[in-house]
């Protein structure tokens, strides 16, 4: 099968690539490096050091013998767009380049105009190229869990039955998310659900719970690292956790810390999109994955890298709640469905004690590389300034 990957330098974009070559896939990417760029913007780096595109791929030919073809621009540019759809004629396009990150949505007017443009556009741009050039591929688009927000009832894949003043239907299920990050992954998926009913192309839009992890099992030496960040902006609570416990930093939740998310690691990640991209949705059909293992509150995964890093390190380690400069709820109901992927065979592998050990192994190697970046750690994007926090 040929796959091309937008956003192929990735934390999620490189080891798809290289699960899908080990397979026997023709991998082809996209990438404009943007990613690099904005975490130098707040003083960050990836702390897992990770080498240029192009030492990665010369390091793939040597190991693996297989080459990745790759174009190098930004693809919220419709001629770029044009211009690899038509020459890699793919069967199918897997979408992760955008703007990822949620706070960096909020820091101002420049970087929400920016996320609700590039984000938006690049999947605008996908659609109409599909449409003209390779009208059967398949786009398999990632999506987020955090669309949903937190309704206070049961969230289901994509779609559920709705009763209203005596009538039936099956309609989307609404969303409410909590970001600009987060709303352009909204209108995504409603440009998504269009484009499938009037055109009929193929489409499997992945709604994603957090990701955790350093490695898959593709990634088996420092050469092969995604990248791996612990700031504010570009960082998620668990990977920061961590990092401050392995420096002897207080682990720092944000308020009450009952703020509860679906989580799965890397290679169940991987997995899972490898599997969306071998099962292709039918022709014309549009499918919804919410993809994640299990979910847990801010406060239990703080608990569970301190149970595990004083256990493995024989050191203490403290949970200090921080004001949370995020406008959400700290304590809320949580029960979302994740049934159609173990429908297709997925069978998830990760364990969150067994992944923390090895990630906190990884990041005990450069701790030096941590020291240098703790000052980006707490929270300075603030969701909504005001003289206190609102709960």
């Amino acid at each position: 099968m040929k796959v091309l990957i937008l956003g192929i330098d990735g934390y999620i974009g490189w080891p798809l690539a290289l699960r899908l070559l080990e397979r026997g896939h023709s991998v082809s990417g996209a990438d404009n490096f943007i990613t690099r760029k904005r975490v130098k913007e707040v003083s960050s780096d990836s702390v897992l050091p990770i080498p240029s595109f192009s030492k990665r791929t010369e390091d793939l030919e040597r190991s693996m013998k297989r080459k990745v073809r790759f174009h190098r621009g930004d693809v919220s540019n419709p001629d770029f767009m044009y211009e690899i759809i038509s020459g890699e004629k793919p069967d199918a396009v897997v979408h992760l380049a955008e703007q990822r990150s949620a706070p960096y949505s909020m820091l101002g007017l420049k970087q929400a105009s920016e996320t609700m443009y590039k984000n938006t556009i690049s999947t605008m741009n996908l659609l109409y190229a599909i449409k003209d050039v390779t009208p059967e591929s398949h786009i398999l688009k990632l999506g987020t869990m955090g669309e949903y927000g937190t309704p206070n009832i049961d969230i289901p894949e994509g779609f559920f039955e709705i009763e209203f003043r005596g009538r039936k239907d099956t309609l989307p299920f609404p969303k409410n998310a909590g970001s600009w990050y987060h709303w352009t992954k909204v209108h995504d998926s409603n440009n998504l659900m269009f484009a499938n009913r009037v055109w009929g192309t193929r489409i499997t839009d992945v709604m994603q719970g957090v990701v955790y992890g350093t490695r898959t099992s593709d990634i088996t030496s420092d050469d092969r690292f995604t990248r791996f960040d612990i700031d504010e902006v570009w960082g998620t609570a668990l990977n920061r956790f961590c990092a401050q416990a392995v420096i002897g930093l207080p682990i720092t939740p944000y308020g009450k810390g009952g703020q509860t998310r679906g989580f799965l690691s890397l290679e169940d990640s991987i997995t899972c999109l490898t599997l969306g991209i071998e099962k292709p949705p039918e022709k014309g059909e549009y499918r919804v994955f919410n993809q994640f293992d299990q979910h847990y509150s801010v406060g239990e995964l703080a608990r569970k890298v301190k149970e595990v890093y004083e256990r493995e390190y024989s050191r203490k380690a403290v949970i200090e709640n921080v004001p949370n400069p995020r406008v959400e709820k700290e304590e809320h109901y949580y029960n979302p469905e994740s049934k159609k992927l173990r429908s297709m065979g997925y069978k998830p592998e990760g364990n969150l004690e067994k992944d923390l050990i090895r990630i906190m192994e990884d990041l005990n190697r450069y701790g030096g590389r941590i020291e240098k970046l703790k000052k980006v750690i707490m929270p300075r994007t603030i969701w909504k300034k005001s003289s206190g926090i609102t709960h």
